[in-house]
C-alpha cells in the first residue's frame, strides 16, 4: 500500500501561554501543501521493519512513524507485523510536520491494511499522544487549531494558494526555539476569533507567526530569505511553525514558479528552494495517487 504524507504551513500563529505541563496553547491556521513525503507498507508475519533510504533518519523507535506503527498494534492488539519504507521529501526539523505526517499517514495506511476499522476520531485521540501536529494531518483538511495544536476545526472555502518555500541548510528544533521564547507562565485566557480567508488578500493581512522573531534572533540570515521572497514578488511571506522553512504566498502559479527559477539562483546550493500549493480542503490522498502539483 502506498501513502502520501503532505506537508504543511502555518499561516497563522499564535502562542497564547505556557501551561504548567510544560506544553503551550496555541492559536494557529494550519495549511497541507504539495510536497510529499511517502510511504509503502506491506504486511509481515512479525515486528516492524523501518527503511528510510538515502537518509541518516533513525529506523527504531526514536522514529515517529515507527512509534505510529507500534502504538496503533498495541491499541488494537493486532497480532501481525508491517514493513514500511519511507521516502523522505519534506525537509526534517524544518517547520513543515514531516515527521508528524509521516505518523499520520502511518496510522491511516495500517488501519486500512490491516482492516482494523478505527474510526477518523479514533485515529486522531491515537495521534495526539504521538505529537501535537499529527491530528491535523489525520483531519485532513485546512484547519485552525487550539489548545496545544490538537483541537480542530475545519476552515472551508480557502482560497488557493501558489508559493515558494526556502528550506535554508540548518534545522530548527521545536524545543530549541520554544525554550527561547521570551513567555511568562499565566493562567489567563487568551481568546482569537477564527480567521476567515475568502481570498489572497484575507490571507496576506492575517499572516502572523510569534515563533518567527525567536528564530530570526538566533539565526539573522532568515530574514534575509524573507525579503528575497518579497523582493521576487511575494505579496506576502512568513516562516512557517518553529522555522527555518520560509515561505512567500503569490498572486498566481505562474508567478510563484518564476520566482522559484529566480530564487534558486540566487542562493547557495545548500538552501532547497520548493514551488507548492495548498491542498484543498477536503483532500483526500489514495494509495495509488498520483503526486499533485
Amino acid at each position: 500500500m502506498r501513502r502520501l504524507a503532505p506537508a504543511k504551513i502555518n499561516l497563522f500563529l499564535r502562542i497564547l501561554r505556557k501551561r504548567p505541563d510544560g506544553y503551550h496553547d496555541l492559536a494557529s491556521v494550519m495549511q497541507q501543501i504539495s510536497i510529499f513525503d511517502e510511504l509503502i507498507c506491506s504486511l509481515r508475519p512479525e515486528g516492524i521493519a523501518l527503511s528510510c533510504p538515502g537518509t541518516d533518519l533513525p529506523t527504531d523507535e526514536k522514529n515517529l512513524v515507527y512509534r505510529a506503527a507500534r502504538a496503533l498494534f498495541e491499541h488494537t492488539g493486532y497480532p501481525g507485523g508491517v514493513d514500511i519504507t519511507l521516502s523522505k521529501q519534506i525537509p526534517s526539523a524544518a517547520g513543515l510536520g514531516g515527521g508528524s505526517s509521516d505518523a499520520a499517514a502511518t496510522l491511516l495506511a495500517l488501519n486500512d491494511l490491516c482492516s482494523l476499522g478505527l474510526s477518523k476520531d479514533e485515529l486522531m485521540k491515537l495521534g495526539v499522544k504521538l505529537g501535537a501536529d499529527v491530528s491535523f494531518f489525520i483531519f485532513g483538511q485546512t484547519a485552525f487549531a487550539s489548545g496545544i495544536g490538537d483541537r480542530l476545526q475545519a476552515l472551508e472555502n480557502t482560497p488557493k494558494l501558489s508559493m515558494v518555500l526556502i528550506n535554508p541548510p540548518f534545522p530548527l528544533f521545536t524545543k530549541t526555539v520554544y525554550e527561547n521564547l521570551n513567555f511568562t507562565l499565566t493562567k489567563k485566557e487568551n481568546n482569537y476569533s477564527i480567521p476567515r480567508f475568502y481570498a489572497l488578500g484575507d490571507v496576506i493581512r492575517e499572516l502572523h507567526n510569534d515563533l518567527e522573531a525567536v528564530s530570526m534572533n538566533m539565526h539573522p540570515e532568515l530574514a534575509d530569505f524573507k525579503q528575497l521572497l518579497i523582493n521576487e514578488g511575494a505579496l506576502g511571506a512568513l516562516m512557517s511553525g518553529s522555522g527555518p522553512t520560509l515561505f512567500g504566498l503569490f498572486a498566481d502559479e505562474e508567478s510563484a514558479r518564476e520566482a522559484r527559477s529566480a530564487i534558486e539562483k540566487k542562493v547557495s546550493g545548500d538552501c532547497r528552494v520548493f514551488f507548492a500549493q495548498s491542498l484543498s480542503g477536503k483532500y483526500e490522498f489514495s494509495p495509488d495517487e498520483e503526486l499533485p502539483g
